[in-house]
């Protein structure tokens, strides 16, 4: 396998003025002289021609010689070669790839669909124009593949009742994520001369044929996390109440009527409409 091997051509403007000279006084003796010798300058300038090559900024032009690789040519500017040169354009600019969304399971067998954005370059122009068929085409297949291998490597989401507790998730783990993508395009795409400047999760759902019941089964988990919070936040109410007011000599209660105190407060606490008070006229015991 051979590497990338950068030429430095001759200077296009020495050419073209060189032809500007063939060209002119040819022109003009053919004219006024009428002798066919002077053909043989217009005939010069014009095989001067096809060696001409422009290289915009951030651009490349790889050269070949009946089928063998000669040099790439990186610096921008007008250049001239060997008229025989085959020259075949490589962009060195950041491109952008957002892949489409493919529908995949994660590692506990859920579908979910995925998509991710590829921000990419090209780095080794022998690499990109001959050890693959079309680059271009070969960053969309290897995206897609090292996609659907990092879906399958971690669940979508942690699902604690079923004692799935993954430290690293599609959804919450964004930057850890992001990294294994990045890295995994990086080999895959290394062969073909590319560089992978970030790599990152687009888009990430459920599929939708479970979106439904995933959706309630997160809004159960989190009303079961709030009703915790809530019964932990009335526990210590109901304990610093009764502290209070035996601390303070308010009032005092037996076991039986602190039972009773307890079991209002944590109804009145935990429920989740406002609770109606009864007022009672008489005493504790009627």
């Amino acid at each position: 396998m051979k590497n990338e091997k950068t030429t430095s051509p001759i200077n296009g403007y020495l050419i073209l003025l060189l032809f500007f000279i063939l060209v002119v006084p040819s022109v003009y003796m053919l004219i006024t002289a009428e002798n066919p010798v002077y053909l043989i300058g217009i005939i010069i300038a014009i095989l001067l021609l096809p060696g001409f090559v422009l290289v915009n900024p951030n651009s490349s032009r790889v050269l070949l010689l009946f089928g063998k690789y000669v040099g790439t040519i990186k610096k921008n500017g007008l250049f001239w070669v060997i008229p025989f040169y085959s020259k075949k354009k490589i962009s060195l600019r950041a491109s952008n790839f957002d892949s489409e969304r493919l529908k995949v399971n994660d590692k506990l067998g859920n579908p979910i669909m995925i998509s991710t954005i590829l921000v990419w370059r090209v780095t080794d122009t022998y690499k990109a124009a001959f050890d693959v068929d079309d680059y271009q085409n070969f960053v969309r297949v290897q995206t897609d593949a090292a996609v659907r291998k990092l879906a399958s490597m971690y669940p979508y989401d942690n699902f604690a009742d079923e004692g799935h507790t993954e430290d690293i998730t599609l959804r919450s783990s964004v930057n850890e994520v992001s990294d294994a993508l990045e890295k995994e395009v990086q080999e895959r795409l290394s062969m073909a001369g590319i560089e992978v400047l970030e790599a990152r999760i687009g888009y990430l759902a459920y599929a939708q044929e479970i979106a439904n019941a995933m959706l309630k089964r997160q809004q159960a988990t989190a009303i079961v996390a709030a009703r915790h919070k809530i019964v932990e936040g009335a526990v210590s109410m109901v304990e610093m109440a009764l502290k209070e007011l035996s601390k303070n000599k308010i009032v005092d209660l037996d076991e039986e009527r602190k039972a009773a105190m307890v079991s209002n407060l944590m109804v009145v606490l935990c429920s989740d409409k406002d609770a109606s008070p009864i007022v009672n006229a008489g005493t504790l015991n009627h």
